[in-house]
């Protein structure tokens, strides 16, 4: 770690240390670094669907890419759910139990937060997650892996046992509207943000890569940790170029002390 960056992480932690109100926004960058490949990666969502298959009202009228889709994953739900979480959900987690986190706004699906230790109560997963499926006629919801075990015995097009319509991972497809109430929440976080703290998200998907600017126009300060560019890089207070594993760490033992 360079002496310019490492003076740029003092600074960072002195602003957390002394700010009431720290929210942090997370993306794919997070888990990568725990194994799972983000969605335009190799080995990604991308190299094995065409993005339009996601879009809600396809995939719904599509038996064929609804048989395809469970198919392939299978293996991806198994990755995701043996995933060790990373030095960077770690370090997160110990931030927030030490009362210096307010929120946590994930874009990430994965529950890696969670399995790191961070209280779920301070987590939005503003995308829903992969690890509940939800009936799309009824509304009823059920442990993935409940539906996943169907799956492997068969089970090609997994229905709901009480209605008959088909189920879908709990996570947002293209063409589905965020939960109100977990946008709201994340909105309202970001306003009465002190300290804004990205890590690992590009900010390329709104409205979650809005959070930030949201957070600025209110008067927070603004930190920003990514290995590549992000959209709001020119507007940063501070921008700490790295991997999150390292950088979030380093970050946060300052910030405890």
């Amino acid at each position: 770690m360079g002496n310019s960056q490492q003076k740029l992480i003092e600074k960072a932690a002195a602003w957390i240390g002394d700010s009431r109100a720290t929210v942090c926004l997370t993306g794919a960058g997070v888990s990568t670094e725990s194994g799972i490949p983000d969605f335009r990666s190799k080995g990604g969502i991308w190299d094995r669907f065409d993005p339009k298959d996601f879009e809600i009202r396809r995939w719904l009228a599509s038996e064929d890419i609804q048989r395809r889709y469970w198919e392939v994953a299978q293996d991806g739900y198994n990755l995701v759910r043996n995933a060790p979480p990373s030095s960077g959900h770690f370090a997160l987690a110990r931030l927030s139990r030490h009362g210096r986190l307010k929120l946590l706004v994930t874009q990430n699906t994965d529950g890696l937060h969670q399995k790191a230790g961070h209280d779920p109560c301070k987590i939005v997963e503003i995308h829903g997650t992969s690890h509940v499926c939800v009936c799309v006629g009824c509304g009823s919801k059920l442990p993935r892996s409940s539906v996943h075990a169907r799956v492997q015995s068969g089970e090609a097009i997994p229905r709901c046992k009480d209605c008959g319509c088909l189920l879908k991972p709990d996570a947002v497809f293209f063409g589905e509207g965020l939960s109100p109430e977990k946008l709201s929440r994340a909105v309202e976080a970001s306003k009465e943000a002190e300290v804004f703290l990205v890590a690992g998200s590009s900010l390329a998907v709104r409205p979650a890569g809005g959070l930030p600017e949201r957070a600025r126009k209110a008067g927070a300060r603004l930190i920003i940790v990514n290995e590549g560019p992000t959209r709001f890089d020119a507007k940063a207070d501070i921008r700490i170029q790295g991997k999150t594993g390292d950088v979030l760490p380093a970050l946060v033992s300052l910030v405890l002390g």
